[in-house]
């Protein structure tokens, strides 16, 4: 223990944040991140022309996708986590800071035009609220107690997937240390190595996608990385779910022109009718594909098709006997 005495208590008007000391324990952490490190390949890149920026941008964006297949057995298991949440009637949250935070926005934004889920079902939280999608709010990533507060209204049979480049964002590490006191399962899924972060989360998806062009700037692959493994984890547990039949999203919502398009170009060819008897039977199932589908191909009226898909737990291949 320390013989030193205490320090002497703090002014009442502290300096402003930008003259405070950093912490060394801090300053050598992120020092020592792989995602703050030079990329030897572009230590010149203002001196290179933008075709070969753009060339070395590009390839480092492959691989940062080559890395992410390499963890396809941890990205499927968090896919049937996240079906099994759903399917038991609970929540999944995504929560991340920065670049992390907007793609976890615009994940939960996109399943239920997709795949007709929930709004309330597939959630996101962003460091620094809403505002944080259009303006940095540069700050509060540091603030632990902002993601404990994040996950407050998770529990047992929720699931929570952090995102973090870094793996050391507090925001986030808050948000799963939170997750984690009540009971939800959580997913880490960074774009660091593994080294160091056991315990984190119930299942780390650590990509190691190592140095950027542009030091530091996670934005690029990176985050690149990262929605291509969302997409993946996503896609993969909707399917699951059956809200998948060929290849076709059958559970869409035609909430525009080009969705209701879609729907009866989908309904047609899956249910082997001409274009304008796709359009009627939609109309009669209240714009959902796989009712009209499914009327299609059995014979049936639409709350017959309903009871159908219900016993089939929404899966058309099962409610077709295929």
């Amino acid at each position: 223990m320390s013989s030193e005495p205490e320090a002497p208590p703090r002014p009442a008007e502290p300096p402003r944040p930008a003259e405070l000391p950093e912490p060394a324990e801090t300053r050598l952490t992120w020092e020592s991140l792989a995602t703050e490190a030079r990329h030897p390949a572009s230590r010149d890149l203002d001196l290179q022309a933008p075709e070969e920026i753009v060339t070395l941008i590009l390839d480092e964006d492959r691989r940062g996708l080559e890395l992410a297949r390499r963890h396809t057995a941890g990205i499927a298991r968090a896919a049937l986590w996240l079906a099994e949440t759903l399917r038991g009637g609970g929540t999944v949250l995504l929560a991340g800071a920065g670049t992390s935070g907007r793609l976890a926005v615009l994940e939960a934004a996109e399943c239920p035009p997709t795949f007709g889920t929930d709004p309330e079902r597939i959630r996101a939280a962003i460091a620094g609220g809403p505002e944080a999608v259009w303006t940095a709010q540069e700050g509060a990533e540091d603030r632990a107690g902002d993601g404990e507060a994040a996950v407050e209204s998770l529990g047992s049979g929720d699931l929570l997937i952090g995102l973090s480049a870094s793996s050391v964002t507090p925001f986030v590490r808050g948000a799963l240390e939170g997750g984690r006191r009540r009971g939800a399962r959580t997913v880490l899924l960074t774009c660091a190595a593994d080294e160091g972060l056991e315990g984190v989360a119930e299942l780390l998806v650590a990509l190691a996608t190592g140095a950027e062009v542009l030091t530091g700037s996670t934005r690029l692959k990176a985050g690149s990385a990262t929605k291509a493994a969302l997409n993946a984890m996503t896609t993969a547990a909707m399917v699951q779910l059956g809200k998948v039949y060929g290849n076709w999203m059958v559970d869409l919502r035609p909430g525009s022109a080009k969705l209701e398009d879609r729907a009866r170009r989908i309904a047609a060819e899956a249910g082997e009718v001409s274009p304008d008897r796709a359009a009627h039977l939609l109309a009669a199932a209240g714009g959902e594909v796989k009712t009209a589908i499914l009327m299609a191909r059995a014979g049936l009226e639409a709350e017959e098709a309903r009871r159908r898909l219900a016993a089939a737990e929404g899966n058309l291949r099962r409610a077709l006997g295929e």
